[in-house]
């Protein structure tokens, strides 16, 4: 997966970063003096986001200019809770109750005693 922004098509450029020394003129010195050059890369600013893509969420991964320009349809935020562990159990449980005790033979009913 290499680092290019699905959208925009950006992706890292080559650069360079300068060594200088010396004081600058304007600071009363005699100017400064490059003393190294070297490579490096600019990488562009990716953010993985979770967004609408032909009508299906999705992640993918966008740089923020992207984001900023609104080329991003978000996806929309969920609704519906996820059940804990423990309250399915206790479903599962509570439906087996009742279905036990609808298979079950019913009993005979005495009447009540006044």
């Amino acid at each position: 997966m290499g680092r290019i922004c699905e959208l925009t098509g950006k992706r890292p450029i080559k650069g360079s970063i300068i060594w200088r020394s010396g004081k600058s003129k304007k600071s009363g010195g005699i100017g400064t003096h490059v003393t190294a050059i070297t490579k490096r890369r600019f990488l562009p600013n990716l953010q993985r986001v979770k967004a609408v893509v032909d009508g299906e969420v999705r992640y993918i991964r966008v740089t923020a200019k992207a984001l900023k320009q609104g080329l991003v349809t978000k996806a929309p935020r969920r609704t519906w809770k996820k059940e804990d562990s423990t309250a399915k159990v206790a479903k599962v449980a509570t439906a087996t109750k009742v279905t036990k005790a609808a298979t079950t033979a019913p009993q005979a009913v005495k009447p009540a005693k006044k």
